[in-house]
């Protein structure tokens, strides 16, 4: 009986040691993690801080000096985009070869070859109306008069209405448009529409050296509606 009586002492003896080291080992835990949460925070490198932060205004310089390059490339592509549509639709609606030019040009023939007036008065018959390359290279009408003399204008071929070229009928003594049948007059005045303008008027010379015949720009007053020249 003594035996087993010292066992059990022995035993409750080792059972309350084994709590009271449980015990401790909490008790320790629990002031490590309050000392951890009243410890002084790490020291933060403030040159490390100061370096990222240049580090990301300088990202943010770049990011925006691309966008604003990415704007002005794309403001850039719109803007001839947009004119290269825009400049033909506008000249389609502004009556093109307006007669005009710096100083007087030779007229010249189908082959780009000058034209002479004695040659020329030869082979044509009085009331001819032919083409010629005029002012800006424009398509432009010799006219022979009935003395076989050359006339001191000639008429600009382009019509004012959309800019076809209107050739001479004889048969009818006008000028008549093929695209939308505007007509005119044997100097050019308009005589039925769509064409709003009489055709342009040119001087038409003959250089007495050379005996070219020579264009030069009309700046007078239009004698057929005695007014100033819309070409001008």
């Amino acid at each position: 009986f003594f035996f087993y009586g010292g066992h059990y002492e022995c035993h409750c003896r080792r059972r309350t040691l084994l709590l009271t080291m449980k015990f401790a080992t909490l008790i320790a835990a629990l002031l490590a993690g309050s000392a951890a949460a009243f410890a002084p925070a790490p020291a933060v490198n403030s040159r490390a801080v100061v370096s990222t932060q240049m580090a990301a205004a300088d990202e943010l310089y770049i990011d925006e000096e691309r966008r604003f390059l990415m704007n002005l490339i794309l403001l850039g592509s719109t803007t001839v985009t947009i004119g290269g549509l825009a400049v033909p639709y506008i000249a389609f609606f502004v009556p093109p070869g307006s007669g005009g030019g710096g100083g007087g040009v030779p007229a010249k023939d189908a082959l780009g070859n000058d034209i002479l007036v004695k040659e020329y008065l030869a082979s044509k018959p009085a009331g001819d109306r032919s083409l010629a390359q005029g002012l800006k290279g424009d398509a432009t009408y010799l006219i022979v008069k009935d003395d076989k003399t050359l006339e001191k204008y000639g008429l600009n071929a382009v019509c004012t209405h959309l800019g076809c070229v209107v050739p001479w009928s004889a048969a009818t003594n006008k000028f008549q448009c093929p695209c939308h049948g505007s007509q005119y007059s044997p100097e050019g005045a308009v005589v039925r529409g769509p064409a709003p303008l009489p055709l342009a008027l040119a001087h038409c010379d003959t250089d007495e050296e050379s005996g070219k015949i020579i264009f030069s720009p009309w700046t007078e007053d239009d004698f057929r509606t005695g007014g100033k020249g819309w070409w001008n």
